[in-house]
């Protein structure tokens, strides 16, 4: 991974950071961390969460499937069920 350009803000756990693919220096990020997240957030500091609409992710041998939208990064599998932010129509919960 190398980092990627770009960040984002979460209200309650700061600025995100972004990472790339190290031979893939034109594609979008891969994955995003919080380098200094806000004090009630503070155990994910460093950890890096992959979207798995651009790698392929698996969890427990079944392979996650991104949540709809482009700008969450949530994993679905079988066990996981929505609603949730990111598909059309959900806008401003």
């Amino acid at each position: 991974l190398r980092p990627a350009p770009g960040s984002s803000f979460c209200e309650w756990k700061g600025v995100a950071s972004y990472w790339g693919l190290a031979d893939t220096p034109d594609a979008p990020p891969v994955a995003w961390s919080y380098e200094d997240p806000t004090p009630r957030f503070a155990a994910i500091r460093g950890w890096i969460a992959f979207y798995p609409g651009r790698v392929e992710c698996f969890l427990d041998g079944e392979r996650v499937r991104p949540q709809e939208g482009g700008f969450y990064g949530g994993w679905v599998t079988n066990a996981i069920v929505g609603p949730w932010k990111g598909q059309r129509g959900t806008g401003h919960w």
